[in-house]
This record gives structure tokens, C-alpha cells and sequence, in this order.
């Protein structure tokens, strides 16, 4: 006897892989705020990744563990950080508002396009130019981060808190099932 495997297509699949992801979130041990935080810190971080070169993860797990969030729910956050690719659309956006914050007004004789020929020549002009636009973008990126992960910290904590009340109503229920099915044989 086979056992046909129901084939499912690219968005299906992102779908499941989703609220899997959202299940193991909502069942992780260490309480509301412990998996809260770490799920914020882990998809505020997520929009750091591209303004900082992904130097950002080397930083990752002590900055999880400093603010004793959960480890496994900042690995999500960060995962659907990168599924939702909000710091591809954000970074344009980031950038502006970093210029805003920080005006930074640089002329340094040439401004060409970067190239590393030029940069091995002793020509770091290029260089800085490229590290004061990145400059803007890390600090647009991170006002977003931390806006994004506030937002995400009161939405998982509201979610895991009702799931958790939905879990303990059915645990509830389940135990008058079988309590009314022993009380019935019993008469």
C-alpha cells in the first residue's frame, strides 16, 4: 500500500512553513516576556543585517543572552525578519532618514564610483564616501529596528498569551470529556 504525498506549491509551502515557525514560537518554553524579547530582539536585528555587512551576527547571541531573552524565539524572529524582507524595502527609506538625522555633509575631491583597482592604488576617497552613505543607512536601520521590534514584542506577547489561555481551555475541556465518560460507566 503507497501513500500518495500531497504536493504543495512555493507560496503553500511559505505559508505552512510560517505558522509552523509561529507554533514552535508560541510553544517554546520561558514565559510570555522571555520569548517576547527575544523574538523583538532577533527581528530588530534581522534589519540591521544589510546596513552592517551581517557584522551584526557576531553580536547576535550575546546581545540575546545579555537582555535574557529566549535564544531559539530570536532565531525565529530573525527568520521570518528575513522572510518578510522588510530591510530590502525599508533600506531606501532608512537611508533618507538617516541623512535626516544625521546631515553629514562630506566632499572629498572626487566623487567616482567605488572601485577596489583604486582603493589598492592608496585612493581611499571612494572608500569613505561608501562608508558615510552605509553610515546613513545603519542609522535609519536602526531607528526602524528598534521601532519594529517594540511593535513585534507587544503583538508576540499578546499572541502568546492567548494561545496560552486557548491551550488551557482545551486541556479543560478534554479533562470534563473524560471525567462525564468515567462518571457514565460508572452509573
Amino acid at each position: 500500500m503507497s501513500i500518495k504525498h500531497k504536493k504543495h506549491n512555493f507560496f503553500q509551502r511559505l505559508g505552512r512553513a510560517f505558522k509552523l515557525n509561529f507554533l514552535k514560537l508560541l510553544r517554546s518554553p520561558g514565559g510570555a516576556k522571555k520569548v517576547s524579547l527575544g523574538f523583538a530582539i532577533g527581528f530588530g536585528l534581522e534589519m540591521l543585517v544589510i546596513s552592517s555587512a551581517s557584522l551584526i551576527y557576531i553580536l547576535f547571541v550575546p546581545i540575546v543572552r545579555l537582555a535574557k531573552g529566549s535564544l531559539p524565539a530570536s532565531i525565529i524572529g530573525n527568520v521570518i525578519g528575513k522572510l518578510t524582507l522588510l530591510p530590502v524595502i525599508l533600506l531606501p527609506f532608512a537611508r533618507k532618514l538617516g541623512k535626516l538625522i544625521f546631515p553629514m555633509k562630506v566632499k572629498l575631491g572626487h566623487n567616482g564610483t567605488f572601485s577596489f583597482q583604486k582603493l589598492l592604488h592608496g585612493d581611499f576617497h571612494s572608500l569613505v564616501s561608501l562608508i558615510h552613505g552605509g553610515f546613513h543607512a545603519l542609522i535609519g536601520m536602526t531607528i526602524f529596528g528598534i521601532i519594529l521590534s517594540v511593535i513585534s514584542y507587544f503583538i508576540v506577547h499578546y499572541f502568546y498569551e492567548k494561545e496560552r489561555v486557548n491551550r488551557l481551555k482545551r486541556r479543560r475541556n478534554k479533562s470534563e470529556i473524560r471525567i462525564k465518560r468515567v462518571n457514565k460507566n460508572f452509573i
